[in-house]
């Protein structure tokens, strides 16, 4: 367990929407060298877009997949209704969420909510595996945050509209 204390201890801090510090893969590679092999599989397996829990996943995992299954459940709910011009107030956000802004600024506000779960699981873990599967999860949020290009997603847009227009 002292190298778990170690190993947390040498991980910096991360910030939502900052480019961190340290990477995945640089993450995954200090990881395999200071955890035991079963929890770096379970640790090197998990994914922000995981819904589905498994008998060997921790507390805090299983929690935040819960979420996830319930965000996105109530995602599809609120765009059905959208549709069938129902009206669905989802529990998990407030409407406003998914309506001001354009689709990235939308993007961007449910990566937060999904950071802001983490940082609640994360109390009470500070170097045991449940820590890291938090810092892992913070990571690929913050990866998918760095991936959000402004011109390249203007390109696709013009691109999809101008299909769009030829098909009609």
């Amino acid at each position: 367990m002292d190298k778990y204390i170690y190993f947390a201890a040498q991980l910096p801090m991360l910030v939502f929407d900052k480019e961190p510090v340290t990477g995945i893969d640089a993450f995954l590679g200090e990881g395999q060298k200071w955890l035991s092999d079963s929890d770096y599989d379970l640790l090197s397996n998990v994914s922000i877009n995981e819904t589905e829990s498994g008998k060997a996943d921790p507390a805090a995992l299983r929690e935040y997949k819960l979420y996830e299954f319930v965000l996105r459940t109530e995602l599809m709910q609120y765009r059905q209704s959208l549709k069938a011009r129902q009206e669905h107030k989802p529990q998990l956000f407030s409407p406003m969420v998914l309506k001001e802004g354009n689709p990235l600024d939308v993007e961007k506000k449910l990566l937060l909510l999904r950071w802001n779960i983490l940082g609640e699981l994360e109390f009470g873990h500070y170097s045991d595996i449940e820590f890291f599967i938090i810092y892992y999860l913070k990571l690929q949020i913050l990866q998918r945050l760095q991936q959000f290009d402004k011109e390249q997603g203007k390109d696709k847009f013009l691109t999809y509209t101008e299909l769009a227009y030829e098909q009609d």
